[in-house]
Formats: structure tokens, sequence, C-alpha cells
């Protein structure tokens, strides 16, 4: 989850002009982030899809991402007889945050969602260091730039496991959201 950025917020008697530039100034800020798709890997005897989101076009520091994949086994649920997939969301914000969203397919068609924080003192982490990974109990699922995959492993998976005769794991693996930035993909 990005870290939240402050906003100023119109009083009352406020009036329309200065809402509307409150609104224009906040929107000036905002910028889609670069999502890129690296291989799949397995952890703990689960397939995982990987997306990595940042504004910086070097990518996620090795150590970051080494550390966040560390951390993914405490993410995982325990095996429940649905195909074992996965997909994470490692978003490397502009501060010191780093965040780690693992959302695994249970249940046959329910996603179940676990994540980590690094480097974020606001979400409890104890430090600014972006590879010491904590499992916050936050029930948040995703900022605006972690939650463009969703929407395609949900049609994914519907695509190659619940709507064919026989689900086929590796064509759901294959089938990936295209890299590019996290947003304007209409």
């Amino acid at each position: 989850m990005a870290s939240r950025t402050s906003k100023t917020t119109a009083t009352p008697k406020a009036s329309k002009a200065s809402k509307a530039s409150e609104t224009s100034a906040t929107s000036k800020n905002f910028a889609e982030k670069l999502l890129t798709v690296p291989p799949p890997i397995e952890v703990a005897g689960r397939r995982i899809k990987r997306y990595h989101v940042t504004a910086d076009p070097g990518g996620i520091a090795p150590d970051v991402q080494e550390a966040a994949y560390a951390m993914l086994p405490k993410l995982l649920p325990e095996a429940d007889g649905t195909p074992p997939a996965t997909f994470v969301v490692l978003h490397r914000g502009a501060d010191d945050g780093a965040y780690l969203n693992a959302y695994s397919w249970v249940w046959d068609n329910v996603l179940h969602f676990k994540g980590a924080s690094a480097g974020q003192p606001v979400l409890g982490c104890p430090d600014r260091d972006p590879t010491h990974f904590i499992a916050p109990d936050l029930p948040w699922i995703g900022c605006v730039w972690e939650l463009p995959p969703i929407l395609h492993e949900r049609d994914a998976w519907v695509r190659h496991m619940l709507a064919p005769d026989a689900p086929d794991l590796d064509a759901y693996m294959a089938d990936c959201l295209s890299e590019g930035t996290t947003g304007d993909r209409s």
C-alpha cells in the first residue's frame, strides 16, 4: 500500500472555486506507475505469478525483492484442494515504503489476501528499512497502483480454471497482465 499523501480539505464555508482549486492541485500530484511482470516462482508448493509496481524505471532493488519474497511463505494460506496458485504485487513506494500483497486462490473461486509492509512506520513497521517486512493486521487489499492485476487475474482464473471442462493451471500461470503502467489501459 502506498504511503498516504496529505490532502487539504475544504471547510464547509469554502467557495466552489477553492474546492475546484484543491481538486486540481491534488490530481496534478497523481501519476500512474510502471508495472513489470517477472517470471513466476514456486513457494511453499504454490505457483506464484509476480507483478512489480514502482515509479523507478530501474525497477525494484534486488535486496527489497529478496526480503519481500523471503516473507512470502508467511502470507500464503494452507492448501485446501484448490489448485495452488497465487499472484503477488510487490510495490516500492516513492518514500521508504515497500509492500507485498499476496492474493491466493482458495475454496475453488475465492481470493485470499494477506499483505506485508516494510519501511512504513505508520503501518506498524519498526523502522524505515524497505527490507524489514512485517505483516500488519490491516483490512486493506491494495492501493490504486496495486489493484490493476486483480481484475485481470479474476478473468484469467475464470477463463482457464472455472469455465473449461478441465482446469488448466499452466494456461492460467501463463496468462498475465501485460507490462506497462498501472492504469490508462483502455
